[in-house]
């Protein structure tokens, strides 16, 4: 009784939280609602006797995942403004989409056929021979290997676009330029100047002043020579 009652309660919990991360219009508040998410389902783990898999959910998803993308969103100056300008046009895309999702649930949930033996196994006592641990191991890495790696790799593209579409090309960033360092010169020419000559006469131009800055350098020198008599 009390485990079906704690059973309902984290579910709701969970399906709560999950709508207020999408539904959320602070990012900060949505990764926040993620954290409560995980938490949940971790209890939903506990109570189904998969004491692994919660704690990994715990650890590994809450403590790190969760907690980097709440760091990321506070750290990034992100313009949620002029992201949402673009929203109305590429919403049909959005909704074709969506729709497509749709039907590929209701397609799975249509398919889906209980095992006869299902009822019967729920019934059974928690085998004690075999740790939860080495069960999931045997699980992944024997039956369903191929689709353990293949997830991998999915992740791995999708690591590999997000640093591409993140990555910036600043103008101003110096990069190594190694051809230029290979081919350059061992040799250094020897130059007479005169003794007195000026910036402009030894070929050495000065960088352009900003504006702003010329601006504060004459006022400064108005400052110091008014007070001179």
């Amino acid at each position: 009784m009390i485990a079906g009652l704690a059973f309902y309660a984290f579910a709701a919990v969970l399906i709560a939280s999950a709508v207020m991360v999408v539904t959320s219009r602070n990012p900060v508040h949505s990764v926040l609602y993620l954290i409560l998410a995980f938490f949940n389902a971790a209890a939903l783990f506990l109570i189904a006797g998969a004491e692994f898999l919660a704690m990994i959910l715990v650890i590994v998803y809450v403590g790190a995942v969760a907690v980097l993308f709440l760091f990321v969103v506070m750290m990034l100056d992100i313009d949620f403004v002029r992201l949402r300008q673009g929203f109305q046009r590429y919403a049909p895309i959005g909704a074709v989409i969506g729709g497509i999702l749709f039907l590929e649930l209701v397609f799975v949930l249509g398919a889906w056929q209980s095992s006869g033996q299902a009822e019967s196994l729920r019934l059974n006592a928690t085998p004690t021979d075999v740790q939860n641990t080495v069960a999931i191991g045997r699980v992944l890495y024997t039956d369903y290997v191929f689709l353990f790696q293949g997830a991998g790799l999915i992740l791995l593209v999708s690591m590999i676009g997000a640093i591409v579409l993140t990555h910036r090309d600043r103008v101003r960033s110096r990069h190594q330029n190694i051809e230029a360092q290979v081919t350059r010169r061992t040799q250094l020419d020897m130059a007479r100047v005169p003794v007195g000559a000026s910036i402009g006469e030894l070929g050495i131009l000065r960088p352009p002043v900003p504006e702003e800055k010329r601006k504060v350098i004459a006022h400064d020198d108005h400052g110091h020579g008014g007070g001179h008599h």
